[in-house]
Parts: structure tokens; C-alpha cells; sequence
């Protein structure tokens, strides 16, 4: 990825989306920007949308389109990512919004759209098994737990299972991707920005099969 590139990840929770973006980010050095790190920016910042992002956390309400919208674009113009790019994480989620992120960056228009694809087999295990730290949010699992008990590793807080992380729940929120996301991938397929990447296997070698992705994508 030279720099300019522009990318966006999708894929359902539990596909390691995350992980593989932070690996992408130091291997092109690009950022990695998710949802959740530009609401913390924006709010720890003061922004005009962090301000009103911090008033709906505050009452424990969802964020409406709009802040949603108004975060990303505040983080999108800042000289990092128009200067070496990005990689997107966590956004867009639903047709709407990848119409106004086209529209924020219709000067410097995205590179690539790749939907890290995963059996849902997979994501249920991976999801049942995971452990998080509820002070830092370092991820965890069954088969790879902290070095002692389930102290976190890098800030020694508990980890624990999510509440959300029961099979019950886990099969709801993969539903509510189906309906709201997946239609996405038909979207970006239609505008010839979409590359599906097998998810699957050893992390080494999807990141592996994601970076050949990419250099094909900018050659």
C-alpha cells in the first residue's frame, strides 16, 4: 500500500477483523481507524461532534447516524489519513452510511473495500471462547488465556466473558449483520471496489493472503 491508499474492512464480529487490521496498519504503516478509537478521540478531544457523541454515551443511547457521520469525517480530514491513508475498521454499517462516506471522500475516493469472510461455525466458537479485560479491553481465550489466572497481561485488570458472548446473544447480533451489513458487500461488489478474503486458518496466513490482496489491488 503506497501511501494515498484507502481502505475499508468488513466483516462479521468474531473474524478477526480488528487483529488483521492492526497487523495491515504497521505493515504499510497506514492508520488503523475504528469506530470505537475515533468516538474516544473525538470525545477526549472536545470536537463538536465528540461533545455530542459524549451526551448520548452519557445517557446510554445509541449514536445516531448523524454524530456517527460527523465523527468519521472529522477524523478523515486530518492530515494522516489524507496524506498516507487509512484502513477503516468498524464503518460503514449499513448502505446509508457508505453513501455518505463516499461522500465525505469524494476528493480522495476509497481504494479497496475487503469482507474478511468467516464461517459462522467458526465465528461461534471463536466468540463463545473469547475473554476480555474489562479495564482495557485486551482480547483473550479459553485456549489462549492470560500468562496467570485471568489476570489481563497488560494491565493487570480481570478478564472475564462478555455478557454479550453467549450463543443466544451471539447468534442475535450475527443476524442483525445480516440484515443491516451484509447487504454492503453487494454494494461495493456493484462499484468494483469489493475483495472477499478467505478469513479462515492460521492468523499469520490470513494476514499473508490479505497483504497479496492489497499489492494486486494498488499494482
Amino acid at each position: 500500500m503506497i501511501p494515498g491508499a484507502r481502505l475499508v474492512m468488513l466483516g462479521r464480529q468474531g473474524a478477526g477483523k480488528g487483529t488483521q487490521c492492526t497487523r495491515l496498519s504497521r505493515h504499510f504503516v497506514v492508520p488503523h481507524i475504528s469506530t470505537g478509537d475515533m468516538l474516544r478521540a473525538a470525545v477526549k478531544e472536545g470536537t463538536a461532534f465528540g461533545r455530542k457523541a459524549k451526551e448520548y454515551m452519557d445517557a446510554g443511547e445509541l449514536l445516531p447516524d448523524d454524530i456517527i457521520i460527523g465523527v468519521v469525517e472529522e477524523r478523515l480530514l486530518k492530515d494522516d489519513t489524507r496524506n498516507r491513508g487509512y484502513i477503516l475498521d468498524g464503518f460503514p454499517r449499513t448502505e446509508s452510511q457508505a453513501e455518505s462516506l463516499a461522500a465525505i471522500t469524494a476528493d480522495l475516493p476509497l481504494d479497496l473495500v475487503i469482507d474478511l469472510a468467516v464461517p459462522t461455525d467458526v465465528v461461534l466458537e471463536r466468540l463463545a471462547a473469547r475473554r476480555v479485560c474489562v479495564d482495557c479491553g485486551a482480547n483473550y481465550a479459553v485456549h489462549a488465556p492470560p500468562k496467570h489466572g485471568w489476570t489481563c497481561d497488560h494491565c493487570g485488570g480481570e478478564v472475564i466473558q462478555r455478557a454479550d458472548d453467549t450463543e443466544d446473544a451471539i447468534k442475535r447480533r450475527l443476524d442483525i449483520y445480516e440484515a443491516e451489513t451484509a447487504p454492503l458487500i453487494e454494494w461495493y461488489e456493484e462499484r468494483d471496489l469489493l475483495m472477499v478474503v478467505d478469513g479462515d486458518g492460521d492468523p499469520d496466513e490470513v494476514t499473508a493472503r490479505l497483504i497479496r490482496t492489497i499489492d494486486t489491488a494498488r499494482r
